[in-house]
């Protein structure tokens, strides 16, 4: 289970903000070009977001379902390519005095990726983390950046 936190300088609610815009997962989670809402409810349970990752000439397209949300607390999703199967991503926002410590857990579910589930893929997950935590917390923060000039 790839388990990484990275800590973000503002407070949960600025943080679930972004994960609550579903336009936004294109910006900071590793590999989307692009994230378009299917529903207008998310991150409701049972929402789902659409987004496509670019390999080279290559492209294949994804559904995310938001599996169990604790609105300003916990977002669980389950993404899903048709030919790698399915994974598990918990995002748990922690207050930290003013600031937050963003907890991501991801491990696969299901199909090819849940079978070739190794410690080299894991080490790759934490790679992958490691990125897309800290691309999160530039968001956040140039949001706030952006919220002051106007």
């Amino acid at each position: 289970m790839a388990v990484r936190h990275q800590l973000v300088r503002r407070p949960p609610r600025a943080v679930w903000a972004v994960l609550a815009d579903p336009t936004s997962y294109g910006e900071w989670v590793a590999g989307p070009s692009e994230s378009v809402p299917l529903d207008d409810t998310w991150p409701a349970v049972d929402s789902r977001l659409r987004y496509r990752i670019r390999l080279g000439p290559w492209g294949v397209e994804g559904v995310t379902t938001v599996r169990h949300q604790e609105t300003g607390r916990e977002l669980e999703l389950e993404a899903a390519f048709p030919s790698l199967g399915t994974a598990r991503i918990f995002l748990q926002l922690r207050p930290w005095g003013e600031e937050t410590l963003v907890v991501c857990d991801e491990h696969p579910l299901r199909g090819l990726g849940g079978t070739l589930h190794n410690p080299v893929s894991e080490a790759a997950l934490q790679l992958r983390h490691r990125g897309m935590l800290a691309r999160l917390a530039a968001v956040v923060e140039r949001r706030r950046d952006e919220v002051s000039r106007a």
